[in-house]
């Protein structure tokens, strides 16, 4: 959107038809609410952006059907300019006419009509410039069907739309609403503002000149006439003398006149009037309108960037510099309150219930009760936002906080005269962080400069949405983090989303009941703009299928760029290979029961009771788990969760999941040790509330302690080039993906699935050990608090082969000594030295596999966290000459 500039933030209020609450639709679900309705329209106007447009910022839906909208506003309009007296101009009413072409044309092209034309609805900001106003409402009301009141002004209606009569929606007795309006209708209404600017006050003033004759020919004298009794100048006009024809403001009048008090079928559009000749020397000084290049297009976005004329107008008003939106979201969080300010000016007035009960009637067909509430009429007065709070918050943030230094290798926070503040501010919950004012306006500017210059920026992208991301940019910061580039609207438009397919019943079933609950998402407009996403997604992937749970997918992305479907489709595309790579296949067996049965491996790693007890009742993930993967949990949380929990998960691999359901899993862990088998399934059927920032920063840790082999699937997505991923210098090591490591002899190797089900433990590689030995002995940032490495080796081999070659550092304990040949526990092999080591990384190392298995299911089985068995045993270990051979002793 566009800066603020010197404009200000308005809102005006209306109330949508309500509908009868014991009737369902064709699917039986109950009919949506108009306002909704409306609420899903309105999003489509604030992509309009034109100089001679005001631009839409939000609407908000209230109580009883209340919709409140808020836009641009300038407190200057036509009306006012009528109510000075002031005589215009020839080149003013030319100026004014060119202007509200211009707004009109761009509305055309878009597929809109103003139809409210009316002098207070065309605004005028500090240079004289036209801004339309109200210019959308017509649209979001479905062209009047929605509402109780028409949409226009009687003196200002063309004729053709007065003959249609009013139409209620509430009202039986219609079958159908009258067809829309198009452009031509708001040419007459233009017809009548500019015979109100010029001819009207020019005929007051040669009233006192003592003119006395004045006579217009043709059809054009009924229709000057029509016009002028109805702003009361009849009687002046019939005495106006007919050398009033030389005067240069009634030529433009009477051309105007003539032009647009035509006929429908003869009526020219706005583009039509655009190009007379009468406007060839105005035109000239005004620059095309060019609409602003997106952030992910074929095209230059710096191609036609300008630097302001004086900079030092910048220093003056940084907050007017921000982007309207912006400025709204800030005002929000400084405590705005748009019904209140709508009280306050007596715009909305509250009546006690007892005033408020409906109308009955007697037998004798006497009524009681109250008549119409005359406050549910429409009342478009709009009151202007006062930002004088907003201001007075954020009076304490520096000017350089506007434009900080990207390649500034300090803190990103901007010195301040309240930087220890905004430092103390990173440190508190994320949900504080949100609704900090100043911390916001720091955070948004940031983000905004950063995602400006991406892909050139896209490391410091990264991070930054480690500490968090705004909620204002977080549409665009995920896409970034998805790495999407390119001009992705034109490959969304080349997709064939309207032949019926198959799988477009199942889409239509899908989408009622996918995040309902969102007024956004359940507007007819978002179920057309879920069903395009997903059809496209459909139809470009036809090597997989359409899965239930993919309408959940599709649902954070859709709600925050429901204006840009192709960007939506983009992050989409981008996110299913990362987290669910071939999860659509039709037959997705073998990639679902590989994925549970690692999951299940990492619940033993990080909490071997846990898992014991699970184990024990037979409540395996089977049964809860596969709608947390297969939707990414957007099937078990609402969006609110979800953003939160994507933050973070964007910025980890593809085994980030596993972590986020361990940590689900040890929220509820005392319940469900606690329980059997039956109260767990009733337990998961309606999840408890489940505090998503506590599993945030446990999934963190917990992606930390795994090793990255540890998760490998070899169903996983195939090898790619990687990137900085991760969650700060302290987890490089965990960043990245084991799926993109190019393949050594020393990886880890493919399992077969009824291999992979019976080992309790997971594997990790070779390479991942020695890895992690080095890190370990290379700094403090690999050992835990008390200074001793993360991860200790346990080799079971005898006492003989462990002699001839080991890794350093590991530790002896045969096999031999704690089973029997049988597999027979002997003695508990955790009653020695290995009690010392718990809460490290235990790694396996044996061969054959089969004892380092069973050794590994026993730790586990006595609740020993985070043991897992090397792959290949200690022969893949030998060719690397890694191994220590201990020095004869003399």
């Amino acid at each position: 959107m566009r800066p603020l500039k010197d404009a200000q933030l308005g809102a005006f209020t209306f109330f949508a038809s309500a509908l009868p609450h014991d009737v369902c639709g064709s699917n039986g679900l109950p009919l949506t609410p108009n306002s909704i309705k409306i609420l899903g329209r309105f999003q489509i106007l604030k992509t309009i952006t034109h100089p001679r447009l005001c631009q839409y910022v939000d609407i908000s839906r209230g109580k009883h059907e209340r919709l409140i909208v808020v836009a641009e506003h300038f407190e200057s309009s036509l009306s006012d300019f009528q109510k000075q007296g002031k005589t215009a101009s020839p080149e003013t009413v030319l100026q004014i006419a060119y202007e509200v072409l211009e707004g009109l044309e761009f509305m055309n092209k878009h597929g809109m009509v103003h139809r409210a034309l009316s002098a207070h609805n065309v605004l005028m900001d500090c240079k004289g410039n036209v801004k339309l106003a109200k210019f959308g409402l017509y649209h979001m009301t479905d062209h009047g069907a929605d509402v109780d009141f028409p949409i226009g002004y009687p003196s200002y209606l063309a004729p053709e739309v007065i003959a249609q009569g009013s139409f209620h929606p509430s009202d039986s007795s219609h079958d159908a609403a009258p067809l829309p309006s198009g452009p031509k209708t708001d040419v007459w209404s233009l017809g009548v503002l500019l015979f109100e600017l010029c001819a009207v006050r020019i005929l007051h003033k040669h009233l006192h000149t003592g003119i006395r004759y004045f006579s217009f020919s043709g059809c054009m004298d009924d229709i000057v006439t029509v016009l002028a009794e109805e702003h009361g100048c009849l009687d002046t006009i019939k005495i106006l003398y007919i050398k009033i024809h030389f005067n240069g403001t009634l030529r433009v009048c009477r051309y105007f006149a003539v032009m647009t008090f035509m006929f429908l079928s003869s009526r020219p559009t706005p583009a039509q009037l655009l190009g007379d000749p009468v406007f060839s020397g105005i035109s000239c000084f005004y620059t095309p309108f060019q609409k602003p290049v997106s952030l992910f297009s074929s095209s230059l976005r710096c191609a036609h960037l300008e630097l302001p004329e004086d900079i030092s107008d910048l220093c003056k008003d940084y907050l007017s510099e921000r982007a309207i939106d912006e400025v709204y979201h800030l005002w929000c969080l400084a405590g705005g309150d748009l019904e209140k300010e709508l009280t306050n000016k007596e715009i909305i007035q509250s009546k006690p219930p007892i005033c408020t009960l409906p109308n009955f009637v007697l037998e004798d067909g006497e009524s009681f009760g109250q008549g119409r509430d005359r406050s549910f009429l429409l009342d478009d007065t709009t009151v202007t936002l006062p930002l004088c709070q907003l201001r007075n918050r954020l009076k304490d943030v520096a000017g350089e906080a506007y434009y900080p230094l990207l390649e500034d290798e300090q803190s990103s926070l901007p010195q301040s005269n309240s930087s220890n503040e905004l430092s103390a501010t990173v440190t508190l919950p994320l949900i504080i962080r949100e609704r900090d004012t100043e911390y916001q306006l720091i955070r948004i500017i940031l983000f905004d400069r950063l995602l400006k210059a991406y892909p050139y920026k896209k490391n410091l992208v990264w991070k930054e949405a480690r500490v968090d991301i705004p909620p204002l940019v977080r549409g665009l910061a995920w896409a970034a983090l998805l790495g999407i580039e390119g001009d992705i609207q034109a490959k969304y438009e080349s997709i064939d989303k309207d032949t019926p397919i198959p799988t477009d019943r199942q889409i239509e079933v899908d989408i009622p009941r996918c995040h309902q609950y969102d007024e956004l998402l359940s507007s007819p407009q978002g179920h057309i703009k879920f069903r395009r996403v997903l059809k496209a997604w459909v139809v470009s992937h036809p090597d997989l299928v359409y899965w239930q749970g993919l309408d959940s997918l599709c649902a954070p992305f859709l709600y925050l760029n429901f204006n840009n479907e192709a960007l939506a489709y983009a992050c989409m595309s981008a996110f299913i290979p990362k987290y669910l790579y071939n999860f659509f296949l039709k037959d997705n067996s073998h990639v679902i029961q590989e994925y549970l049965t690692v999951f299940s491996q990492m619940i033993a790693f990080h909490d071997p009771e846990l898992s014991n007890h699970l184990n024990e009742i037979g409540f395996i993930p089977d049964l809860y788990a596969i709608p947390w993967f297969l939707t990414m949990f957007t099937h078990v949380f609402p969006l609110h969760k979800i953003f939160h929990l994507w933050d973070t998960l964007l910025l980890g691999n593809s085994s980030f999941p596993f972590c986020i359901g361990v940590a689900i899993l040890q929220q509820l862990r005392d319940r469900l040790l606690a329980n059997g088998f039956n109260e767990c399934i009733l337990l998961f059927s309606d999840l408890p509330e489940i505090d998503i920032e506590r599993c945030v920063r446990e999934s963190i840790n917990l992606f930390c302690w795994t090793p990255k082999s540890a998760t490998y699937r070899q169903h996983a997505q195939p090898p790619k080039a990687a990137g900085d991923n991760g969650f700060g210098k302290a987890a490089t090591y965990y960043s990245s993906d084991y799926q993109d490591m190019a393949k050594t002899d020393l990886s880890r190797e493919p399992l077969a699935l009824c291999d992979l089900k019976a080992e309790v433990s997971p594997r990790i590689s070779a390479e991942d050990l020695i890895d992690l030995c080095e890190l370990s002995l290379a700094g403090p940032t690999k050992r835990t608090k008390a200074g001793r490495p993360k991860i200790i080796a346990v080799d079971i081999r005898s006492v003989e082969d462990f002699s001839r070659g080991h890794i350093s550092g590991s530790i002896n304990i045969p096999f031999s000594t704690a089973f029997s040949p049988d597999g027979e526990l002997v003695q508990c092999p955790t009653s020695g030295i290995l009690q010392n080591y718990r809460g490290r990384v235990i790694v396996i190392i044996s061969h054959p596999m089969k004892s380092a298995a069973m050794f590994a299911a026993h730790l586990v089985k006595v609740n020993f966290p985070r043991v897992c068995i090397l792959d290949g045993g200690i022969n893949r270990l030998k060719p690397t000459g890694l191994l220590t051979v201990p020095s004869p002793q003399i």
